[in-house]
């Protein structure tokens, strides 16, 4: 396969890519070789959402469970800092091996482990040495195309995460029934498949050359001192901890509504079916539209639906707050990843997306711990309005930075 490096073709316009009715048309043969591998990953992502059952069939119960969990939330602020770094100094393609063989064996550590400090232990590795795939993967996304293509190259990842995310979980169900054991090899052999598709499908890019200051370095000084990232990685942070409350405090409110599992499992589905469906069509759609103006509307609309979660005691009621939040979700794919790619030097690629995926992580960690302790301490009420007002609040912000994120992005388009 021939090196793609991100300035040798133009790209086609946002408005001719989108009336032409497909949202992907014209991406380069690495972004669908990393969306292929991506939804091969993500069908054997059957262990996170079953290791509770799996946990309680070992006899680990109660408070030792949380520390299992703690772990694996943990390996989430590691990976994403580590994966970063590795990117930028060995290379994209090293790095995501790194971390789906590291995983794939991770899987077979906590599969085996005798006791729950063990447990924890592997549970740990598993989350960092795959979260440090991210950030190679996005930052090899951000060569491969221009700044006008790298929103429709992160939607696409994304589609693929869901993609098999989806179907992940009704494998993982029928897996679990006959036996926990498939779950862990499905998993690592998903992960060692993609592993393969790394190693013989996707070239390394040729490393650009440092063109700022020597004081760069190889860590996240370069981030540090970008005033404008700094701004965005909180405001981005918040909304991220906006969404993850679904994931989070949405089955906390379906059984404190007495309502059965099988709720929660028919509102996933709904997520998944509208996200599934409707993306190709509204990236198309939205392409033409300025992105961040597009960022910030759909993370008021996250908000908005997270939200009305709490007036919902019924199927009816929370139907209609995961559509809404759901269709946010399809409007902001991709464009938050594309954003960050877009304010980074090229040399430093790696590390600007290692520091969005360690905020993606923080949050998400943020969400099982503070979240949680918010509802069950504070009550669910407190939760609902913290999550309107700062994600509201932060899509507003966010809004304003517009012409300063379009300025950088047409500085390093005329650059390259």
């Amino acid at each position: 396969m021939p090196r793609t490096p991100s300035t040798t073709t133009a790209a086609p316009s946002s408005s001719s890519s989108a009336s032409s009715g497909s949202a992907f048309k014209g991406l380069p043969s690495v972004v669908w070789t990393i969306f292929a591998g991506t939804i091969v990953n993500r069908l054997g992502y059957l262990v996170t959402p079953f290791l509770v059952f799996f946990l309680a069939s070992r006899g680990v119960t109660g408070g030792d469970t949380s520390y299992v969990l703690g772990a694996l939330g943990a390996g989430n602020l590691i990976g994403p800092a580590v994966g970063g770094v590795l990117a930028d100094r060995i290379g994209r393609r090293p790095t995501m091996l790194i971390g789906l063989i590291g995983a794939a064996a991770a899987q077979g550590a906590l599969f085996l482990a005798p006791g729950v400090w063990t447990m924890a232990g592997a549970a740990l590795l598993i989350s960092a040495a795959g979260s440090t795939v991210s950030p190679a993967a996005y930052a090899l996304l951000a060569d491969a195309v221009d700044s006008e293509r790298r929103q429709r190259a992160y939607a696409l990842f994304g589609w693929g995460v869901n993609i098999g995310t989806a179907v992940a979980g009704v494998l993982g169900g029928y897996l679990a029934a006959q036996g926990y054991w498939l779950l862990f090899a499905v998993d690592a052999g998903s992960m060692l498949l993609y592993a393969a598709v790394v190693a013989i499908r996707l070239p390394e890019p040729r490393r650009s050359a440092p063109t700022g200051p020597a004081k760069d370095g190889i860590g996240y000084g370069v981030v540090l001192r970008d005033r404008l990232a700094l701004l965005l990685l909180p405001l981005f942070g918040v909304q991220l901890f906006v969404y993850s409350l679904t994931e989070v405090a949405l089955p906390l409110a379906v059984r404190d509504s007495g309502l059965s599992p099988a709720v929660y499992g028919a509102m996933a589905a709904v997520n998944a079916i509208l996200v599934v469906a409707l993306q190709p069509f509204a990236t198309a759609w939205l392409a033409r539209l300025p992105q961040v103006a597009v960022q910030s509307a759909g993370s008021g609309l996250i908000a908005v639906g997270v939200a009305l979660t709490g007036l919902a005691d019924g199927l009816a009621g929370y139907t209609v707050s995961v559509v809404i939040w759901s269709l946010g979700e399809v409007v902001v794919a991709g464009i938050a990843a594309g954003v960050f790619a877009n304010l980074a030097p090229a040399h430093a690629r790696g590390r600007y997306q290692g520091a969005f995926s360690w905020t993606w992580g923080a949050a998400r960690f943020g969400a099982l711990t503070l979240g949680v302790t918010t509802y069950t301490t504070l009550g669910p009420a407190t939760l609902w309005w913290t999550a309107l007002v700062a994600g509201t609040a932060t899509a507003a912000t966010t809004l304003a930075l517009r012409t300063r994120v379009e300025a950088r992005t047409t500085a390093h388009t005329l650059a390259a």
